[in-house]
């Protein structure tokens, strides 16, 4: 696979666009003169300004983007668009300025849509939000998409990617410039299905703007991101915000908690449901047949007797759950289930999610190790449940907590990993600005109330993870939540460089444990 540079991905042959064209369409005004100018794309932050940028400067929590006018310039950018507050900063910046008398990120979705070519998007476009597993049904539709003869691309919280062109992602969903630059590519790629992760910020900060999906989906909620919505009502309003007529179609929800029921009766476009428990209505209902440390097979019916039985070599009742949601939603956009079993070898969904479940360890022997980029307490539970079904040694749990973020969720966080583990190991993972002894404390004390588990502090994460491996027995598994595919910490403002993946391999390696 190649790798583009920063911007991210962006068409290999831009169209340029007059700026009398873009300030005409979007009733822009200026006192400038543009005439002959030509934008051939949208960039929302200097770094990622290229030369005949369109540089949107919006106010931000601490200074107003429209400052760093003349450092676009710089790098290229053909002119500024901003608000009439960062018109009057960028007075002095030679550089054109576009003035809106709307918040900019009011237009900038449409605004990027309309430079990149992106508002004519034909490719099938399918989004999904919920607060767990969202990357995990992007890369079941990718590869289901692909069973089913198609060119596909994605956007997930771990890279964005285009056939042979990967980026790795900063945000779970783009800003809306990225975005649709990202969807020029696809299109001009001749792309022709789309698989979009889609957070609860991509909806609140309309980084989704000027995009319709065909078909989008809610897998489940629970509490996360209380720092930025301040309330789990707040967050859930954010996430019903896709099913709405402005940015998609249809949709599919999963039933089986109050949440999702919720989701599909206000749901403001038309919705089929997925129950995957006993006793609750829905058009489709899914049923786990086999589980293991393997993967899990299940069966999945829906209308008119249409049926799927299949595996995922990815252990856990909610992977199957995943990909019953995601087979939906192909059903929704008129790719049918027998098209796509056509595609599979009897049924195999052959899935791999970066950092998710990812088992590091050698595959038949143990103990069994898996990274994991769970944080929630929804995604604690979820996993430990199904290891709790399927593990036949103990299993030995090891996760540290985000600094400045959702402090609340810190304790329950504890209380859910000790009361599902017989080992739990708290260590650092992004401390940020805060103490990090003082996230750990917080996590100990949930972890005591949980009253199961062996509870040991250390801080490195290196060393926790060497000792979670001299720990186990050949028929244990290690769950090392957090990280996932990430590559650095972050601690006191700087990313120093740490993988997870890579850390485990090497003390499973120096244990004798892998080759």
């Amino acid at each position: 696979m190649s790798t583009d540079p920063a911007p991210g991905i962006r068409p290999r042959r831009p169209r340029a666009v007059p700026l009398e064209r873009v300030a005409e369409r979007f009733a822009l005004v200026s006192a400038d003169e543009f005439s002959g100018r030509e934008a051939t794309g949208v960039a929302l932050s200097t770094r990622d300004v290229v030369a005949g940028d369109l540089y949107v400067g919006v106010p931000g929590a601490r200074r107003h983007g429209a400052e760093f006018a003349e450092r676009a310039r710089e790098s290229g950018a053909v002119a500024l668009l901003t608000d009439a507050a960062g018109a009057e900063i960028a007075a002095d910046a030679d550089l054109p300025v576009l003035v809106t008398n709307d918040p900019v990120r009011e237009i900038l979705g449409e605004v990027a849509a309309f430079v990149f070519g992106t508002d004519d998007f034909s490719a099938l476009t399918f989004g999904v939000t919920g607060t767990n597993g969202k990357t995990s049904v992007v890369y079941l539709l990718d590869v289901l998409l692909r069973a089913a003869g198609l060119k596909t691309g994605l956007s997930s919280t771990a890279e964005r990617r285009v056939g042979d062109s990967v980026v790795t992602s900063t945000l779970t969903s783009p800003e809306s410039p990225e975005l649709h630059g990202l969807l020029a590519r696809m299109s001009e790629e001749g792309v022709e299905a789309v698989s979009l992760e889609v957070s609860a910020h991509a909806t609140a900060r309309r980084r989704i703007d000027g995009v319709t999906f065909d078909v989008v989906a809610f897998n489940n909620f629970s509490q996360d991101h209380l720092d930025d919505f301040g309330d789990l009502e707040t967050y859930f309003a954010a996430k019903q915000q896709l099913f709405t007529p402005g940015h998609a179609q249809r949709g599919v929800v999963v039933v089986d908690s109050p949440h999702g029921v919720r989701m599909a009766r206000e749901s403001r476009i038309p919705i089929v449901t997925l129950a995957t428990e006993y006793g609750h209505e829905a058009d489709w209902h899914m049923a786990v047949t086999r589980q293991d440390l393997d993967g899990v097979s299940f069966v999945l019916q829906g209308p008119e007797s249409v049926r799927f039985t299949g595996r995922v070599p990815v252990f856990g009742r909610f992977m199957a759950e995943n990909a019953a949601l995601a087979l939906i939603m192909l059903h929704e956009a008129g790719i049918s289930i027998e098209r796509v079993a056509a595609g599979l070898d009897r049924g195999l969904i052959p899935v791999y999610i970066p950092g998710r479940l990812e088992r590091v360890s050698a595959e038949g022997t143990g103990p069994h190790f898996y990274v994991d980029y769970g944080h929630t307490p929804g995604s604690f539970s979820a996993m430990l449940d199904a290891l709790d079904e399927v593990a036949t040694g103990r299993v030995i749990f090891m996760f540290g907590a985000d600094g400045d973020r959702d402090t609340t969720k810190r304790e329950e966080m504890g209380r859910i990993a000790a009361a599902g583990s017989d080992v739990l190991i708290i260590c650092d993972y992004h401390p940020r600005t805060e103490d990090p002894a003082a996230i750990r404390a917080q996590l100990i004390a949930g972890a005591r109330a949980g009253g199961r588990a062996e509870i040991i502090e250390i801080p490195d994460p290196r060393t926790a993870v060497r000792e979670a491996v001299s720990l186990a027995g050949p028929e244990d598994v290690i769950l090392y939540a957090g990280p996932g595919h990430e590559d650095y910490q972050e601690v006191d403002g700087q990313q120093l460089p740490y993988s997870a993946r890579e850390e485990v391999r090497g003390a499973l390696r120096e244990a004798g444990l892998l080759s």
